[in-house]
């Protein structure tokens, strides 16, 4: 008779591989693309992938369970899509929950007195070491409209309820990452009453600076 051993939660395993060489093959605009030989099993790798700085994004939630999207042009699909707010760890001394705060008030023109980690995420994981967070912010107030140039001159704003956010996903009429996930996420953890919101300030291992 076999003995049945229960089965360990499903988890991840973050590994530290001896890295035998690192240097910039491509210095970008925005990101550069890094080059890494890597000792693996037996043998050694070289792989290159986007060095990405991180980024946040929020689920802004009024009383009414209303989500705020915005609509912006992205020119690597070719499209205006409806995503949330959300920006780079570009700033070295800056928190990812300064940071979030700060890209709420200057594409949303918000600010929120409630903040939740709704969920983390690897965009990209073949081919970026991009980390994402995704917050939940509740308790909003209007702040003083921001200047915006770029892609976000024109961004336009729209409140949506989360079930018609996820209809849309599942849909596939939106295509966003960082709103799919984020809008699946959000239906799951209201079902569980946001049991499984983190506090805004928990350490976030999985971020490339933190490694």
């Amino acid at each position: 008779m076999t003995d049945h051993v229960p089965p360990q939660p499903l988890s991840d395993e973050l590994v530290s591989p001896r890295i035998l060489s690192s240097e910039i093959a491509f210095g970008g605009i925005v990101w550069d693309v890094r080059r890494e030989t890597f000792v693996h099993g037996d043998g050694e790798i070289t792989r290159e992938f986007v060095a990405h700085t991180g980024a946040v994004a929020v689920l802004v939630m009024d009383a009414a369970d209303n989500v705020l999207l915005i609509r912006q042009y992205r020119h690597p699909i070719r499209a205006r899509e409806w995503e949330l707010p959300a920006g780079l760890l570009d700033q070295p001394t800056e928190s990812a929950l300064l940071a979030a705060q700060r890209e709420l008030a200057e594409e949303a023109d918000l600010a929120a007195a409630e903040w939740a980690v709704l969920t983390d995420f690897s965009t990209s994981p073949g081919g970026s070491n991009e980390q994402l967070r995704i917050y939940l912010a509740r308790g909003l107030t209007e702040t003083v409209p921001f200047v915006r140039t770029e892609e976000e001159a024109d961004i336009e704003k729209r409140w949506a309820t989360l079930d018609e956010i996820v209809d849309a996903v599942l849909a596939r009429d939106v295509q966003n990452s960082i709103l799919v996930i984020a809008a699946l996420a959000a239906q799951a953890s209201r079902s569980r009453g946001w049991a499984t919101l983190a506090p805004a300030d928990e350490p976030w291992l999985r971020h490339p600076s933190s490694r």
